[in-house]
């Protein structure tokens, strides 16, 4: 089913056109404001410039204040209900904007967007804790690349909206007032679509101060050390992209030579581009939660960044030039034009993988307040990221120049994450080698139990079967194999950043095969998926050899339910044994993997195990 498919479905798709619409009136207001205070109020560029610097400060102030108090909410009470009130403050802080709006009055409309940072505080843990309620595993990483891609064309469309509604002679304000209105009615008729979402932890003991519960919130982001990572990648996405915007008016004006139509031309591509990498996350990830592509858009963010200085990085000669005549005339802009929308669309690739894992990994009955911490951490990401702006600026360097340094900076950062967690980078290196040798096609995938420990028996055929599966499963599975494939060099970091079990026969080292039996146990009683190939060993001839009775001293040991799966279609292909000389005989190979439903531990025996196997298996060696 094709992620598109959500938006069909009322579990998904109110909810969708709820954030959506209320991106749109975020920034159709701030803009609209912007707007009327630098052009129709008739101020001094000093009135001016302290209004424009204030207003982002304004926003922003309430995720650091109420952040922590939000995420309780969406934690202790049911998320539709609170979903209700907050549009109806939505349409309550719309007619304020609209007297403000009309009288031009720019303090009541500073207040209004002080309440609208409350909004869009308290909406934040509910837009994407909800989601795991709402959606399937396999469905998580599309619902995500839907919300971002709606998130980013909204505040697109938002943006242009209000700036060309307020400058409309004559009746710019009221055309504002009436649209911001009209669009927070229209939020609240389609968030009373949302199904109910229950409250994750109805027992929470609320604390109404808000200091010592955002210390807690930030202690609870920082339990596991994966999700914290993740989102401090998230964050870091904020201060990137921050950066990225605050610079393009003075980019487009001075090393463009471009007017306003260009600064829109441009926010459109880095927009589009984002969606499109958003939406493209589910069907290179397969469905599933593929932090893999984190690493693959880091490298694109520092690639496309560095290229766009060299694109271009001087003063602009001309000056004024519209949209068409600087893509027409303009040395270098097709290549400044083809930057930014790469850079928008690795954007895509790197933000909608982290927050589908944060999703998948955190604890259902804290994931609120982890993405209460996660927005606090956003909000204190994008003010180092205006400093940051204005710290180079001050020491006289260009747009393009902060671009370049951005770009940069983006290679240290995401060593350090990739570093702490080795997990993100051994996805990358799995996800690049399955992709890169493969061509796969998984049937039955839904087979395996979305939760709870699992045994999956599998026939053995190459030395790339243990990361040709890790790359398919929606699971993450502990995988027994050979001591002597776990120590191939290079592999090695993958098998031992994917906890892989390395065995041995009794006769080789009775201790290890103690040990393996141990933590194989371990594993399933902490309810994990373990990956087994009871052949014990790569097939020499392209046959399923007998399956040797270990897995059932497993099961008398802990008896949990057995998935048998086959490989199809390996043999062959490079790193089976069919050629002593490991030569590619054939490259992209095409391969199957067959997944049959669970079997129950009382008649999973070796060889009743071994025949389902052969039978899914065929004779597509």
């Amino acid at each position: 089913m094709s992620q598109f498919a959500l938006l069909g479905k009322r579990r998904f798709a109110a909810f969708f056109w709820t954030q959506a619409l209320g991106a749109f009136n975020d920034n159709a207001f701030r803009n609209a404001l912007l707007m009327l205070v630098a052009f129709r109020m008739g101020l001094d560029d000093r009135a001016v410039s302290l209004y424009t610097n204030l207003a982002p400060a304004l926003f922003i102030l309430p995720f650091f204040l109420f952040s922590a108090t939000a995420g309780q909410l969406a934690e202790k009470f049911e998320k539709t209900r609170i979903i209700r009130w907050v549009k109806l403050f939505e349409i309550a802080a719309m007619v304020l904007a609209a007297v403000g709006f009309y009288t031009h009055h720019p303090g009541l409309l500073l207040v209004v967007l002080f309440l609208m940072g409350v909004h869009s505080t308290v909406f934040g843990p509910i837009k994407y804790a909800i989601l795991p309620q709402a959606l399937k595993p396999a469905e998580l990483v599309g619902g995500n690349g839907l919300v971002e891609m709606g998130t980013q064309l909204a505040m697109l469309v938002g943006m242009i909206a209000g700036s060309a509604l307020m400058l409309v002679a004559g009746i710019g304000p009221m055309l504002a007032a009436a649209a911001t209105i009209a669009v927070a009615v229209a939020g609240y008729l389609v968030c009373r679509g949302i199904p109910a979402a229950p409250a994750t932890a109805p027992d929470l003991r609320f604390n109404w101060n808000p200091f010592s519960e955002t210390v807690r919130v930030l202690g609870i982001t920082r339990a596991d050390r994966a999700v914290f990572n993740a989102v401090l990648g998230i964050s870091w996405f904020w201060f990137f992209g921050t950066v990225l915007i605050a610079q393009l008016p003075v980019y487009t004006r001075e090393t463009l030579g471009g007017d306003g139509s260009v600064n829109t031309l441009i926010l459109t591509l880095f927009s589009i581009g984002t969606g499109v990498g958003a939406l493209l996350c589910e069907r290179m990830s397969g469905k599933r939660v593929e932090i893999g592509l984190v690493p693959l858009g880091a490298f694109g963010l520092t690639a496309f960044g560095v290229d766009l200085y060299f694109a271009r990085h001087g003063m602009a000669t001309v000056r004024g030039l519209d949209w068409l005549t600087f893509l027409h005339g303009a040395a270098g802009s097709w290549r400044v034009a083809l930057d930014l929308t790469l850079i928008g669309l690795f954007a895509g690739f790197y933000v909608v993988p982290l927050f589908a894992f944060v999703q998948a990994r955190a604890p259902r009955e804290k994931l609120s307040r982890i993405i209460a911490g996660n927005n606090i951490l956003n909000a204190l990401l994008i003010v180092l990221a205006a400093g940051f702006g204005l710290g180079l600026g001050a020491l006289g360097l260009n747009p393009a120049q902060i671009f370049l340094a951005a770009a940069l900076l983006n290679v240290l950062v995401a060593a350090y994450i990739f570093t702490l967690v080795p997990e993100f980078l051994m996805r990358f290196i799995t996800w690049v080698l399955v992709n890169t040798l493969y061509r796969v096609r998984v049937d039955g995938a839904r087979n395996i139990p979305e939760q709870g420990p699992v045994l999956l028996v599998c026939n053995h055929v190459s030395f790339m079967d243990a990361l040709l599966l890790m790359g398919t499963l929606r699971r993450p599975a502990r995988f027994v194999m050979y001591y002597r494939i776990f120590r191939i060099p290079l592999l090695r970091f993958v098998f031992r950043t994917a906890k892989a079990i390395p065995i041995a026969g009794y006769k080789e080292d009775p201790l290890l095969l103690q040990q393996a039996y141990d933590a194989i146990d371990t594993a399933l009683a902490d309810g994990e998926v373990v990956c087994l190939f009871p052949e014990g060993g790569l097939t020499s001839d392209g046959q399923i050899a007998p399956f040797r009775p270990g897995l059932e001293k497993i099961l008398v040991r802990r008896p949990v339910p057995v998935v048998p799966m086959a490989l199809r279609g390996l043999w062959g292909s490079m790193w089976s044994r069919r050629d002593r000389v490991r030569l590619p005989r054939r490259f992209r190979a095409r391969v199957e993997l067959v997944i049959d439903p669970a079997v129950s531990p009382a008649s999973a025996t070796a060889a009743a195990l071994e025949q389902r196997v052969r039978a899914l298996r065929g004779d597509l060696a």
